[in-house]
């Protein structure tokens, strides 16, 4: 079979499935090893990620999503076709996942935090919130060059 007919027939570069098939074996070997440890545990972790996704987050951020959306389509004026959402969706995100892995800590739930790991608690605030400014404002200088990219290729 040919490159083309490959790319063709697969969609991807043949070291895309290569990798995949890596990563679904290393996910398979982790998810093996832990569920011979703590089968119990690991399926009431599944089942509750499941729904606690799919009851809580999902309408939530499928609300915000349509909400920000809603607000910024009447202020986007002149934007033309630049999907903008996602510059504004991408940092919310990873902002997200670090606030949902770290809560604890960010939000100083933590009591013996200090006497168990030799560190302080209290920095992770204000980390959380510069990396989260640090998102917002990459998203923000990325979607600026794509306009200004847009509008030069638009305008001549």
């Amino acid at each position: 079979m040919s490159m083309t007919r490959f790319i063709r027939w697969y969609g991807a570069n043949p070291l895309h499935l290569l990798a995949l098939i890596c990563a679904f074996a290393v996910a398979g070997y982790a998810a093996l090893r832990l569920f011979a440890q703590q089968p119990i545990g690991v399926a009431v972790w599944l089942v509750g990620a499941a729904v606690a996704h799919d009851l809580i987050l999902f309408p939530l951020y499928a609300i915000a999503d349509r909400s920000a959306r809603s607000v910024l389509r009447r202020r986007a004026g002149n934007l033309g076709t630049l999907p903008w959402i996602n510059y504004l969706r991408v940092p919310t995100v990873l902002s997200g996942l670090l606030l949902i892995a770290w809560f604890p800590l960010i939000l100083g739930l933590v009591p013996g935090f200090e006497g168990a790991t030799a560190l302080s608690p209290d920095g992770y605030l204000g980390r959380w919130l510069a990396i989260t400014a640090v998102l917002y404002g990459g998203a923000a200088v990325a979607f600026a060059l794509a306009l200004r990219r847009a509008r030069r290729i638009g305008g001549g």
